[in-house]
């Protein structure tokens, strides 16, 4: 067992690990050596238990990014699967949004059809790594309570040996084509007919999310909106695809087919050029090709640049005379404005005489999302709900939400840029560049407000409407905030502390006699007086926190507030479940770069020295 689980992360966020035979730095490698061979089709197993545990019936779908190991993998766990007695629906190449959009449409015409969903990706990690989600038929991927008896389950069976012995020998038969194993090629076969199922019903339920009603004519008349739209003020967007599953899904044809001018580089499969994450340098290239192609048509003022397997894609923006790409916070953030002006232009969210908000809707986010959140929700007078950095976790709180009555209609993690639209339950570079679209093509005409005159009402900002609005005057609109990149530098740090509970009971010491020195000085400089302290395990927050350790191994934030009691700055910590990195972050309200720098300073100091202690 140890030797098939070493170096793998199991998290509920999925299980990963470098699968290729050459190593860390293997770049394009199809092979995986047997141990992780073994990995594969054991997960493969704890599903099928697992599921048939559910009482599920029906088909399993398996799906995967573009990495080079990818097919290895695929063909460790179909013979599994169909030793099991599952029929396999093989996607091959897909993107995750893509594969989860069609395992849900596949349960909504028949519930009995459809078991649920294996992908196999490492997400945004390295081309080398790669790894498995799971997933039902809701959309999304397991809630982290589920993926902790996947996780118990795969420990148990990896214990015992006949188990392994059993899994040995189905890999054989498969790899040397045995009869009693020959409907694996069946399955392949199969697979180009599936695939066209999966890119029909994700532009379908893509179209669903974005207009907010499923297809029919209220769909269509929003569809006809931003068409026209598009018409009045025409619009470009540029992708760099760097040779992810975006490359073969909907994406060129989503957009052509709304009238918005499309160009891509690096769209071959599998062809990965630069750095998976996209953020920081990695957005460069999209930052560049955006710049020649608006020089040569200056509607194209969008480019996005997706993870590989394309549930992530963070902007780059044309803003006044250069590209620039966004921050992940500001990325969000705009998501958010969009969504909410656009509960508020359907009559989803009204408010009565005196501007208060009627019935109850909300926003859900992970626990280091900036607190410009706070001030937009705050804006159209509805509540912040936080959870533990995680997509299960931000989707659960959510679904939670709904059933207390709640209208979330949009959620997610602002500290990757990850926006998720209600029905979606998984993050898309599509639907974000939805709310942007609709917020710059649906307009204020006659006596009806467009979205952004919407924002600019709700926000105290009218007289900044002007009805040749540009995106440079949506971006100057959001309230300002500077926050740590996810993926700077500054933002992971190595601690040998295994204990994050001893670690963080350590850290509130020196913390709690930093404060008590440093009081007066972040009064005088930034007007603080205060905090308080909250902890985020799954979808549990714990405000007025006594004891920092007992965040554990969850988020611990620290809020700063003003003399008004309002909050204005953050300081935040949590190791990473899929990574090994432990994660810090400060956010601050204003321009002013130097209060950041001051407080992820202050903050890496303090971790430093707890760690040290």
């Amino acid at each position: 067992m140890d030797a098939i689980l070493s170096g793998m992360i199991l998290s509920v966020s999925g299980w990963r690990g470098v699968f290729s035979a050459w190593g860390e730095d293997a770049g394009y490698c199809l092979d995986i050596p047997p141990e992780r061979r073994l990995f594969a089709a054991a997960a493969a197993l704890v599903f099928s238990a697992y599921l048939k545990d559910l009482g599920r019936t029906g088909d399993i779908l398996i799906g995967r990014d573009t990495r080079p190991t990818g097919r290895a993998i695929t063909n460790a766990i179909i013979p599994v699967l169909l030793d099991e007695g599952w029929t396999v629906r093989l996607v091959n190449e897909s993107a995750a949004p893509e594969i989860m959009a069609y395992t849900r449409s596949l349960g909504e015409k028949d519930p009995l059809s459809t078991a649920g969903f294996i992908y196999i990706s490492a997400s945004h990690n390295p081309e080398a790594h790669n790894g498995l989600k799971f997933g039902l038929t809701d959309g999304g991927v397991l809630a982290d309570s589920e993926m902790s008896i996947l996780i118990d389950k795969l420990k148990t069976l990896l214990g015992n040996n006949s188990n392994i012995t059993r899994l040995e020998i189905l890999l054989h038969k498969s790899e040397t084509n045995i009869p009693d194993i020959g409907s694996v090629n069946k399955v392949i076969s199969e697979s180009l007919a599936y695939k066209g199922e999966a890119l029909k019903a994700y532009e379908n339920f893509t179209q669903e999310v974005i207009t907010g009603y499923s297809r029919g004519k209220e769909a269509e008349e929003v569809l006809a909106l931003i068409r026209r739209g598009v018409q009045e003020h025409p619009l470009g967007i540029v992708a760099d695809f760097n040779g992810s599953a975006r490359t073969v899904s909907i994406d060129r044809v989503f957009f052509t087919g709304l009238g918005i001018g499309f160009r891509s580089i690096y769209d071959i499969p599998g062809i990965i050029t630069h750095t998976i994450v996209p953020e920081g340098e990695s957005l460069n290239h999209c930052r560049d090709f955006l710049e020649t192609c608006h020089w040569e048509n200056p509607f194209f003022i969008f480019g996005y640049k997706p993870d590989c397997d394309g549930d992530r894609g963070n902007l780059v923006v044309w803003d006044h005379y250069r590209a620039r790409p966004l921050e992940a916070q500001e990325t969000f953030a705009l998501a958010c404005v969009a969504e909410l002006s656009y509960l508020v232009w359907t009559g989803q969210l009204k408010y009565d005489e005196k501007g208060k908000a009627l019935g109850k809707a909300a926003l859900v986010v992970n626990d280091p999302t900036s607190l410009r959140i706070d001030r937009i929700a705050q804006a159209f007078g509805i509540p912040v709900f936080r959870a533990e950095v995680g997509e299960a976790n931000v989707v659960s709180l959510a679904r939670k939400l709904r059933e207390e009555g709640y209208l979330v209609r949009i959620l997610g993690e602002g500290s990757n840029g990850g926006s998720i639209v209600h029905p979606a339950a998984v993050r898309d570079p599509l639907n974000t560049l939805g709310a942007l679209i609709k917020l710059y093509t649906i307009r204020s005409k006659d006596d009806r407000k467009g979205l952004f005159e919407i924002w600019l009402h709700v926000s105290g900002q009218d007289e900044k409407y002007k009805g040749d609005f540009q995106l440079a005057d949506i971006l100057a609109s959001l309230p300002a905030y500077i926050s740590t990149g996810v993926s700077s530098d500054e933002a992971m740090l190595k601690v040998k502390t295994s204990d994050h509970c001893l670690l963080k009971e350590k850290y509130q010491r020196i913390f709690l006699k930093e404060w008590e020195e440093r009081k007066e000085e972040l009064k005088t400089k930034y007007g603080i007086l205060s905090w308080d302290a909250c902890a985020y395990n799954g979808i549990e927050e714990k405000p007025n926190l006594d004891n920092f350790g007992e965040a554990g191994h969850g988020g611990l934030k620290i809020g700063f507030l003003n003399k008004e009691g309002r909050k204005i700055a953050s300081i935040w910590m949590r190791g990473s479940k899929t990574e090994p990195v432990f994660r810090i972050m400060a956010d601050a309200e204003g321009m002013d770069r130097g209060f950041e720098r001051d407080l992820i300073e202050w903050q890496t100091r303090m971790i430093t020295q707890a760690d040290e202690t």
